[in-house]
């Protein structure tokens, strides 16, 4: 908060247009260790389990491996947890490769790239689930924030503007940010034709986003998200080293992101007080910090 202070001071926080993008972090933890919520089970004991009862008494290595191929939703996440992580969900990494995961999401001040708010949220969740929860903490920072004597420029009501990928498209959404009088800059899917029949606030909404995005300030705004919040990504966990956590449990995961948020913030005041440099000086002040 002491961070976003100084940006709102130096004239790089004005929290009216944010972009809102989430990427997946892999779990410290393994799926070998995964056991099932009902009863306690390990995979290979669950595994040896389902072939006695099938009739095979000591089945081997390849019979067990052809049981488990057989075997549908083998991977759900109602039914396996990590037992020292059991804020760890089984989804699927960019990569291709099936991992233990949790579910980053970044809102950014689109006027300058400050990470505004950093939410940390199960990995099988969807982005309309989490994307509304991101918005609301940011606007309470943003909020908070304007409430300070020496923040000028910042809106005490929040953020104005929201730009989102097609992940986040949904009727539910979409009017939901209409309520909150929140225009949004959302790409659309490819749905074919739909009903609108009983539907009349969510056409309204989807129809507004979908004219906005298709003007000059729409596709620019969509370029900016692309260009700061994926920067931000990749200082905070490719070049950051982050891609991988450490930690286990969304609270712990939470604060050491909080802190890297916090150095890459600091990084756009030290150009703003130098008036050069990248935005690799993010680095090296987390170099110096931890």
């Amino acid at each position: 908060m002491w961070v976003l202070g100084v940006l709102a001071e130096k004239g790089l926080l004005k929290g009216q247009t944010l972009g809102v993008d989430a990427t997946i972090l892999e779990a410290n933890a393994a799926l070998r260790t995964i056991v099932r919520r009902d009863t306690g089970e390990g995979y290979r004991e669950f595994l040896l389990r389902l072939a006695q009862e099938s009739g095979i008494e000591t089945p081997t290595r390849e019979q067990l491996a052809r049981l488990d191929r057989k075997r549908a939703h083998k991977g759900s996440n109602e039914d396996w947890e990590h037992p020292h992580d059991p804020d760890a969900r089984i989804t699927k990494m960019k990569d291709g490769r099936t991992h233990l995961a949790h579910k980053v999401e970044h809102a950014v001040d689109l006027s300058s790239g400050a990470v505004v708010a950093v939410t940390v949220q199960p990995a099988d969740a969807g982005d309309t689930a989490t994307g509304r929860e991101t918005v609301c903490e940011a606007g309470e920072q943003i909020a908070t924030v304007a409430g300070k004597e020496k923040s000028e420029g910042v809106d005490p009501e929040g953020p104005k503007e929201v730009v989102l990928d097609k992940g986040y498209h949904s009727n539910e959404v979409l009017a939901e940010f209409a309520e909150w009088k929140v225009r949004s800059y959302c790409s659309e899917p490819d749905r074919g034709r739909r009903c609108w029949e009983g539907k009349k606030e969510e056409q309204a909404a989807v129809y507004a986003s979908r004219r906005r995005i298709r003007g000059e300030r729409g596709k620019r705004l969509l370029r900016q998200r692309g260009e700061k919040l994926e920067r931000s990504f990749v200082h905070l966990y490719e070049t950051g080293g982050m891609r991988r956590v450490h930690l286990r449990r969304h609270p712990n995961i939470l604060k050491r992101l909080l802190m890297h948020a916090a150095a890459f913030n600091l990084g756009l005041i030290m150009r703003k007080l130098l008036g050069r440099g990248t935005r690799g000086v993010c680095k090296a002040i987390r170099q110096r910090c931890f």
